[in-house]
């Protein structure tokens, strides 16, 4: 039985500061990650596709996905248009995103951090029952302030779950995170959150050896190390989770029920859709054996 979850966000937070990959590909990609034995995979988002080109048609990408009873597909969605077009695409749950930074939320979704909790708590009315997870960002650090947002996290986590929101997310969305802070925070917020992590930095997969080693057992990762944010400039790729994998299967006591070969395939798949080579190093160098 798996004791550590991955949320796979490479279709998502991973392609969308790519070219536009078309239709067809999103779907074979997101479909190849469903036969890798991941639970969760944020699949599209419905955004302005003016504003992320990349995540456009993410109804038609649904559509044609090659959908598992024991896979649960996410959409994240930034308002309440978003969480109906969502709703309307038989997602499975939602991802919504609020900072803890709000220079940040400003420029992100153009609303102050009271109005992003407003506007969260309508799309949880509109989610009728699905899991609602929000990824808090700007946690560890804020690439316009340089602020740690420590101190203000536990009573954003409080006023959305009088919301109604089910679980949350901390994000470290320009990979300003080390051991040290990811310890601090931690300790204010308790264990029961996934974490974010991207590896701007190099400290993704100590970060979360670290979070693991304190009882956290949620990550959000992406395939091949793809990602970063197109509101934060200079933010790195996300944790990879063949990374994540490979560490897990070294360590008797963790298991996360993902086929690691499986996996590599889908990285490969990956780099050559976008067309580049992949920051992930077990997709990169190959396990060792």
């Amino acid at each position: 039985m798996p004791n550590l979850s991955i949320r796979e966000v490479g279709p998502r937070d991973g392609l969308q500061n790519e070219e536009p990959v078309n239709v067809e590909l999103r779907a074979e990609l997101i479909s190849a990650l469903c036969r890798t034995g991941l639970a969760d995979i944020e699949a599209v988002s419905f955004v302005s596709p003016e504003a992320v080109p990349a995540m456009a048609h993410a109804a038609s990408v649904l559509e044609l996905v090659d959908r598992r009873s024991e896979v649960r597909l996410w959409a994240l969605v930034p308002n309440a248009r978003g969480a109906k077009m969502a709703v309307a695409a038989n997602v499975d749950s939602l991802t919504v995103t609020v900072s803890a930074c709000p220079v940040y939320n400003q420029k992100n979704v153009r609303r102050s951090i009271p109005e992003s909790v407003d506007a969260i708590g309508q799309i949880v009315q509109i989610a009728d029952g699905r899991l609602v997870d929000a990824v808090i960002s700007c946690v560890f650090g804020s690439p316009y302030t340089g602020d740690e947002n420590t101190a203000t996290v536990p009573d954003l986590m409080g006023q959305l779950a009088d919301q109604g929101v089910h679980r949350f997310t901390l994000a470290d969305t320009t990979g300003m995170a080390t051991p040290h802070r990811i310890e601090r925070v931690l300790h204010k917020t308790g264990i029961d959150v996934g974490l974010h992590l991207h590896d701007t930095r190099g400290t993704a997969l100590v970060n979360a050896y670290t979070a693991i080693a304190l009882g956290v057992t949620r990550f959000d990762t992406a395939v091949g190390g793809l990602g970063g944010s197109p509101f934060a400039e200079g933010a790195g790729g996300n944790l990879a989770t063949e990374d994540l994998v490979h560490l897990a299967n070294d360590d008797p006591n963790l298991e996360t029920g993902v086929d690691l070969d499986v996996l590599l395939q889908c990285a490969t798949a990956f780099r050559a859709a976008v067309d580049h080579p992949l920051p992930g190093r077990i997709a990169t160098h190959g396990p060792a054996r």
